[in-house]
């Protein structure tokens, strides 16, 4: 895999215009600079890998276009150190850039090939996270509660085992809908019991399905 001077200019090409549809996060801008996202696609996508759309990444799941990641990752506003739970590893594009913020990510998939092949690609890139093959509805209580969560597929709603995890004050962005658009939502924890909850908008994401795919053991 190579970065080359192109693949560079045509990512500065796109933070400007992440910046022209509203990302004011210089941290999370200067990630997205940074992050090759041609690495996290099929070699067949390369020439694409800078547009700002999704594309398919296998097991019927995407990648979520620049933009998405770059709008989801500045409204949890990650302070380094920040632990952070986010459901569908995917590509690991959008762990990339947490990891790059200084945040602990601890990443859950339920599709076993992407599982898999993303953990392992992401280590040799040394991007360390926690991984967890398993249903992202029921997140991972045994190491929250969390600063932070974000689920990068379409829930048809809130699951309450994530609004659980969060720690007070913490902040959940979620997109809520059914398989033709949702609304991304900001949740945050006011208290033990409360929560304020914000919608940011519509979006486009891939269902978000509960239980495993198939049976695998770690």
């Amino acid at each position: 895999m190579q970065d080359t001077y192109k693949h560079k200019g045509q990512r500065k090409k796109l933070t400007q215009e992440l910046k022209k549809q509203g990302i004011e996060d210089k941290k999370v801008l200067a990630a997205i600079l940074e992050i090759p996202r041609h690495f996290f696609l099929d070699i067949g996508f390369d020439k694409m890998a800078y547009h700002n759309k999704a594309f398919p990444i296998g097991a019927g799941q995407t990648i979520s276009q620049p933009y998405t990641v770059a709008f989801q990752t500045q409204v949890l506003n990650i302070n380094k150190g920040d632990k952070v739970l986010e459901i569908g590893t995917g590509s690991g594009y959008q762990t990339a850039v947490l990891i790059k913020l200084g945040a602990r990510v601890y990443t859950i998939e339920r599709q076993k090939e992407l599982f898999i092949n993303t953990q392992s690609f992401l280590s040799s890139l040394n991007y360390e996270a926690k991984f967890f093959y398993g249903d992202g509805y029921k997140g991972k209580s045994t190491y929250g509660p969390y600063d932070k969560i974000i689920v990068t597929a379409g829930a048809p709603y809130i699951p309450q085992a994530l609004k659980d995890q969060l720690k007070v004050g913490g902040v959940m962005v979620i997109p809520v809908g059914d398989s033709e658009e949702q609304i991304m939502y900001s949740i945050i924890r006011t208290s033990k019991t409360e929560y304020k909850e914000t919608k940011l908008g519509s979006f486009m994401f891939v269902p978000m399905l509960e239980g495993k795919q198939n049976t695998f053991k770690q």
